[in-house]
């Protein structure tokens, strides 16, 4: 178990849950970043392996990122960063 109580709230790691605007959409994304075995996009649990969550790691509210995936680039701006 980990403990996120002494995590930053600042800075995106793992069980991190992030809240994201798209680009030129604005559509808002929920993601919470777990472990392989607990990956599941459809419930927002997104694996610490996807690119989304690569391209995370690190950043801090506010940021911008943009995520190469094989359906085409996004680019998102950091909203929230929150830990549960």
């Amino acid at each position: 178990m980990i403990d996120v109580s002494n995590f930053s709230a600042d800075t995106i790691k793992f069980r991190a849950s992030v809240t994201l605007i798209e680009g030129d959409i604005g559509g808002e994304k929920m993601w919470q970043i777990v472990g392989e075995p607990e990956a599941d996009a459809h419930t927002g649990n997104l694996s610490i392996a996807s690119p989304i969550a690569r391209q995370l790691i690190g950043k801090t509210k506010g940021d911008t990122v943009e995520v190469i995936n094989p359906g085409g680039n996004r680019t998102y701006r950091i909203q929230k960063v929150e830990w549960n």
